[in-house]
């Protein structure tokens, strides 16, 4: 089986090749690093988004992609997740990090084993999960800017969003957990 190319696979790829990138720029001594890691980031958003959309519209939608997807965003916030950890360990970070890092584990194990028993469109992405994604997505971007803007507090929004996507992720894996133990009881 070839593994096909196409124009949302390269934004895929382009998405974790900005990991490195974002991590080389996140440790220089520069007055721009924030800025620039948030702008990294918020980009990697906007591809996550776009070659979704681009694929389902375009037709083009590939196994090779629907697999690489999931992995370049769980490799891409769980990488920044670790490195703003790093940063700044305190448990009113560690604490929703690990959350969403070990959830994001989770899942991927609970949606890989579905599909061996061939059950996996019964883990499929929810709307809760498109929620969970974007609040996590907002929240990493403010608190890798981390600076007020406009006198709001950018670094307590970010923060308080990672406890609102911390939640939602909790929630969303309850949900996915309970569907899976539904396929399973039949």
């Amino acid at each position: 089986m070839a593994v096909e190319f196409n124009l949302p696979t390269y934004l895929t790829l382009l998405r974790i090749a900005l990991i490195p990138l974002l991590a080389v720029i996140f440790y220089l001594p520069w007055t721009y690093a924030n800025f620039t890691c948030a702008a990294i980031f918020l980009l990697a958003g906007i591809t996550d988004w776009l070659d979704g959309y681009l694929a389902r519209r375009m037709g083009q939608e590939t196994a090779f992609g629907a697999f690489l997807d999931p992995v370049a965003d769980k490799l891409m916030v769980a990488f920044v997740l670790v490195l703003l950890v790093e940063q700044e360990s305190t448990p009113y970070l560690t604490v929703p990090a690990a959350i969403i890092i070990g959830r994001e584990l989770t899942i991927a194990s609970l949606r890989e084993w579905m599909a061996e028993i061939g059950q996996r469109a019964k883990v499929q992405v929810s709307q809760l999960g498109k929620w969970k994604t974007t609040a996590q997505m907002t929240a990493i971007t403010l608190l890798l800017y981390g600076e007020s803007f406009a006198g709001l507090p950018i670094k307590t929004l970010g923060y308080w969003l990672l406890y609102v996507a911390a939640i939602l992720t909790l929630w969303s894996m309850v949900n996915y957990l309970t569907a899976a133990i539904a396929t399973l009881r039949e």
